[in-house]
């Protein structure tokens, strides 16, 4: 037998695919991270990659699950399962409103998604991610100043193909992925994908709807046509359907200074509620006393035409694509039994994108070059509801008070690119790249206090109102350079050394605060902030050992930023402001496979980020940002009977890290292990498998997400990763594909 190994870089992600006998191959991962096809381990870029089948065999089915086993990367959930944003050495946006876009940029099929909820889709019927590490602005159209995640979908194929996979879980979970493709003429091929996912709430109501249960739909299709050997167009059409009660948080009783006092009364409650002595300090952050049934119900729909055409000393690439998402958020934020503050946020967006792009290249060189232009409108609102109306069957509370904030934003950015690859010597390469941009932003803004009277539009444009509090109308046009300098030394055919200096940037933006601001006018330096700067000097290696039986990758970086956009509590409401930051960090994977069938991934990442708020205020460290991120995975495969059983293990470790920059006890988790468990047989054929799971093994209680509302209502409202999930997972493949 071969020794399996997956070679990897920088960070490690890997484990091995299970195959009818036993015995593997070594898997070379082909990338497009600088937008042609190279061998990962050739890529002077910090990469995480995984194929679809890896994806599969880790039992991701949510398209954040791939930072799991990645140090430095991790998910931020802004409103628990509802809303996704990745963070990456530190750079993270735990900002809820959805016009504020993430510094670590998504893309599908080379398609950015702007809102943060249209991030949460469906992971089904993948060729493989690609996460990569650092600014990426020189060749990826928006934002990435922290790195980018890339989602690759499968094609059609000339040949039939396809697959069907159903999952029964925990809380009565039944979930099913499936796809089948292949020619329909000599010229054109089809690739039909669906997924679906159901599950019972695994979060106990105490007096009312139990939350957090499984309501999704997904679905792609994609058409493509090969009138000669030198134009394709590939058509692709996804939808995503998500109804679910979502938004429980657990409630703390927290002083002002965001002390944690669990078993005193909340006063604030009392105050407006008196005798109800609530507490919620149960213990239990899978249980509650939720008087709204919070919610979650999101529509994306996504049409993408891409044109390929090879011509004798270039390929032309033509990326156009039209994408909306539709969203009504609604949770019980003080999470207690009272109807004292339910948060709310409709998202209404339309992005229209084009990308132009050139590549080509000779026996020295290869370069690309390209224009990309985004249009995005967003007609959004975000509010409170004080007392929210309740249908009991037999009465509806009438006229309640709260605020709605409907706003609406465009942005249009425009862009010139290019890159070029030198090769200076047998063993040395250059890389120099340049994009400039332009932004322009309008804000329009208001703060309506309203009745919430039923029958009548509830959020993002209420009739009833009684005042109007606040408004602001504010423009920005912003020009901002990113470049990259990149040299790769390739030491010998088994060590790759490269270095690298990065300008990324970040567009400006705005504001959309809950409540009025308190002694705070509605000006542009309250409501807008400046793009952000970042230069990044990076060093890192690849090296493969021992005849290829072991890999050990490594990066280390210093990152300077001007105009960090931070993201800040000011009593109730959320703002983003400017302030300075660095940030030193470094990265080291080991892969290998000792033994026959025996293979290990060990991996950790140290990050140190420090944050100048500027006037004299002490410095801070960023949000979801743990010094130290580990992980580890062992995989053991043999022979049974007729086909292969793989055991795997696999565990990540993020140490005491901070959901707001205030550094108090409630907003700071102290440090967790997640481990996970998989066992699964492939037949002799390689066509089936079956695979039993445990996720979250030892059932760790970890929060994900607080928000600290001492001040404003006596309480911290805290959300918990997903307790123990356990399932058995059949997979059939057509042509062992």
């Amino acid at each position: 037998m071969k020794h399996t190994f997956i070679r990897l870089a920088v960070i490690p992600v890997a484990f091995f695919l299970t195959v009818p006998t036993f015995a593997a191959v070594i898997e070379e991962i082909v990338v497009t991270a600088q937008k042609r096809e190279q061998n990962i381990s050739d890529v002077g870029i910090a990469i995480n990659a995984l194929t679809g089948e890896q994806m599969e065999q880790l039992g991701y089915s949510n398209a954040q699950q791939v930072t799991a086993m990645a140090p430095g990367v991790q998910t931020v959930q802004p409103n628990g399962e509802a809303n996704y944003s990745i963070a990456i050495r530190g750079v993270a946006n735990s900002d809820f409103t959805t016009n504020v876009e993430s510094p670590v940029a998504v893309y599908v099929d080379d398609v950015y998604i702007s809102q943060m909820s249209g991030t949460g889709f469906m992971l089904f019927d993948m060729e493989r991610v690609e996460i990569l590490k650092g600014p990426q602005g020189t060749l990826y159209g928006r934002n990435a100043t922290g790195g980018l995640a890339h989602f690759l979908t499968k094609k059609p194929t000339e040949e039939l193909d396809g697959y069907a996979r159903v999952t029964a879980g925990r809380e009565n979970q039944i979930k099913f992925d499936g796809a089948i493709g292949g020619p329909l003429s000599d010229t054109l091929a089809a690739r039909l994908a669906i997924a679906t996912n159901d599950h019972d709430p695994y979060v106990k109501n105490r007096v009312g709807k139990d939350m957090n249960d499984g309501n999704e739909q997904a679905y792609r299709l994609q058409l493509e046509w090969a009138p000669s050997d030198t134009v394709d167009v590939l058509l692709n059409f996804r939808g995503m359907d998500q109804d679910i009660d979502t938004g429980f948080f657990e409630h703390v009783t927290t002083t002002p200074d965001g002390e944690l006092t669990p078993n005193e009364i909340n006063q604030t409650v009392e105050f407006f509620f008196p005798g109800t002595g609530y507490t919620g300090n149960d213990g239990d952050p899978y249980a509650g006393d939720f008087d709204a049934n919070g919610f979650n119900d999101l529509e994306t729909r996504g049409y993408t035409a891409t044109l390929n055409w090879d011509a004798e000393n270039f390929t032309f690439t033509s990326i156009t694509d039209f994408s909306t998402v539709e969203r009504v958020y609604l949770e019980d934020t003080d999470a207690s039994p009272v109807p004292l503050f339910h948060f709310f946020l409709t998202t209404d967006a339309e992005q229209l994108s084009q990308e132009f792009r050139f590549t080509g290249g000779a026996d020295n060189f290869n370069w690309v070059a390209g224009f990309y232009y985004m249009d995005l409108d967003i007609d959004d609102s975000l509010g409170a509801e004080t007392e929210p109306f309740v249908d009991t069957g037999s009465a509806i509370t009438p006229d309640v008070t709260g605020v709605d904030n409907p706003y609406t934003s465009t942005t249009e950015s425009y862009s010139v690119f290019g890159q070029v690859e030198f090769q200076l010597n047998d063993t040395l390469s250059l890389t120099a790249g340049l994009r400039w941009i332009r932004d322009e932003k309008e804000h329009d803004y208001v703060v309506n206090l309203v009745d919430f009277v039923p029958g009548t539009k509830l959020r993002n444009g209420n009739p009833n109102i009684l005042a109007q509090l606040a408004a602001y109308n504010g423009d920005r046009e912003d020009d901002e350079l990113a470049w990259r300098l990149g040299l790769d030394w390739n030491v010998s055919d088994d060590m790759l050394v490269y270095f690298s200096y990065n300008r990324g940037v970040k567009s400006g933006g705005f504001n959309a605060p809950v409540f009025p601001l308190d002694g705070l006018d509605y000006t542009d330096d309250v409501m807008s902030f400046d793009p952000e700067q970042l230069d990044a000097f990076e060093v890192g290696f690849k090296a493969t050992l021992l005849d290829g039986l072991a890999q050990v990758n490594g990066a280390a970086y210093y990152y300077d930023y001007t105009d960090y956009q931070t993201f800040q509590f000011v009593g109730p409401n959320t703002l983003t402001r400017n302030s300075d930051a660095e940030s030193t960090g470094a990265e080291l994977e080991f892969l290998g496979s000792p033994t026959e069938g025996l293979d290990i991934v060990i991996g950790v990442a140290y990050n140190d980020i420090d944050v100048d708020l500027g006037g004299g205020q002490p410095e801070t460290t960023s949000v979801q940002s743990p010094q130290w991120n580990a992980n580890a995975l062992f995989r053991y495969e043999f022979p049974l009977g007729s086909g292969t059983l793989a055991l795997q293990y696999d565990a990540v470790y993020r140490s005491k890290h901070y959901f707001s920059i205030s550094r108090t006890e409630a907003v700071t988790e102290n440090g967790y292990t997640v481990q996970n468990a998989s066992i699964t047989y492939t037949g002799e054929s390689g066509k089936w498998n079956v695979m039993g799971f445990v996720h979250n093994l030892a059932d760790e209680e970890y929060l994900v997400q607080t928000f600290d509302l001492g001040a404003a209502f006596s309480m911290t409202e805290q959300y918990f990763g997903r307790p123990r999930w356990s399932g058995v997972t059949f997979t059939y493949k057509i042509n062992g594909n």
